[in-house]
């Protein structure tokens, strides 16, 4: 049965702003280095300060525009490259070197619009709504500590705008056609497969199981199970264990703006003899999301027409999912009430 993607408000297709997401991995912000970043279409200023806390701001001086990345930071103020002006990693302002003795201008009244932002096992993540403390919180992988670090991390900027991306995440059904490689999977081994699905919090989760037989890398495991959850706003965790050995893959994505897209794919094991392999992985990594990113951009070509898509049971089930939750949350937090998860548990049965 074939149903339309039905977005049901001009704005359903906007990115949820009261959410955590990804912003950078926290090895690649130092101390005294300004990282700029643009993320839900805002300039947006990441830093760490002389006590090793991470902190974001608009990335916009209040004077005359200029982005705040091209001046300096010294690890407790930010200096606008323009005229001088000068900002605490809290965004308010300390400095105006131009005025002179007796002109009484309050600094109080310029600041810096101030994002919340949280480092986690090794990730740097930004919210852009009112209530932190109500929304899906940022990822935290039990296997790990908390001061664990992902050991691979890459960032692939997709051209297409965050709700096709997140379909993308979670399409089951490209594989044959788009990861097609003798690392991989062949042309001809799709088959017949079911998945038992179930909500969980702010999302679902495909239930442990035994990875795809037609899928090459994970036979190098042997005997592994592994078990992949999504969660809102657009995050997808997926868990593998083969005997006592953990890989976690954490797949956060970015929206950029209404076109743009970044893809953070960070990886995580308990096992240090793996970080030996990371050159050799790496390759891989980035073939992997580059032929999702090429599929993407071909994808643009048609989707710039505007044109009516459909999505089928049960391959489609999965982003039928996404955009009930994500529609269930703006309800839910737009009518001061608990979110309710719409997703039902039900195995999902297709071939790839």
């Amino acid at each position: 049965m074939e149903t339309s993607l039905d977005r049901n408000s001009d704005d359903a297709a906007l990115p949820l702003r009261e959410a955590w997401y990804y912003a950078a991995p926290g090895r690649a912000l130092r101390r005294g280095r300004l990282l700029s970043r643009t993320m839900l279409g805002e300039p947006v200023l990441l830093g760490r300060d002389r006590g090793g806390a991470v902190f974001a701001l608009k990335d916009i001086c209040p004077h005359r525009g200029m982005p705040l990345s091209e001046g300096r930071f010294d690890g407790a103020e930010i200096e606008c490259c323009y005229h001088g002006w000068r900002f605490t990693p809290e965004g308010r302002c300390t400095a105006i070197p131009s005025l002179v003795a007796g002109q009484g201008f309050d600094l109080a009244q310029v600041v810096v619009p101030r994002y919340p932002a949280r480092e986690a096992q090794g990730n740097v993540w930004v919210y852009f709504g009112s209530d932190p403390a109500a929304a899906p919180p940022v990822p935290l992988l039990d296997d790990f500590v908390a001061d664990a670090a992902p050991g691979i991390v890459e960032t692939v900027r997709f051209d297409g705008a965050i709700d096709h991306a997140v379909v993308g995440l979670m399409d089951p059904a490209h594989g044959p056609f788009v990861h097609r490689a003798w690392w991989w999977r062949g042309a001809h081994s799709a088959h017949e497969k079911a998945k038992e699905f179930a909500p969980s919090a702010w999302g679902f989760t495909m239930s442990r199981h035994a990875p795809s037989s037609n899928s090459r890398a994970y036979k190098l495991l042997g005997g592994s199970q592994t078990e992949i959850a999504f969660r809102l706003p657009s995050v997808r965790i997926e868990r593998i264990e083969a005997g006592r050995l953990v890989l976690c893959n954490v797949t956060a994505i970015t929206p950029v703006d209404d076109r743009f897209s970044d893809i953070n794919h960070c990886w995580y094991w308990n096992a240090p003899w793996l970080g030996v392999l990371k050159p050799l992985a790496l390759p891989f990594v980035r073939a992997f999301l580059g032929q999702d990113g090429a599929i993407m951009a071909r994808q643009q070509k048609g989707l710039r027409f505007d044109p009516v898509l459909s999505l089928i049971d049960d391959a489609d089930t999965q982003a039928r999912w996404y955009f009930q939750l994500k529609r269930e949350y703006r309800r839910a937090r737009a009518e001061g009430r608990p979110f309710e998860n719409p997703v039902k548990a039900r195995t999902l049965r297709w071939k790839s």
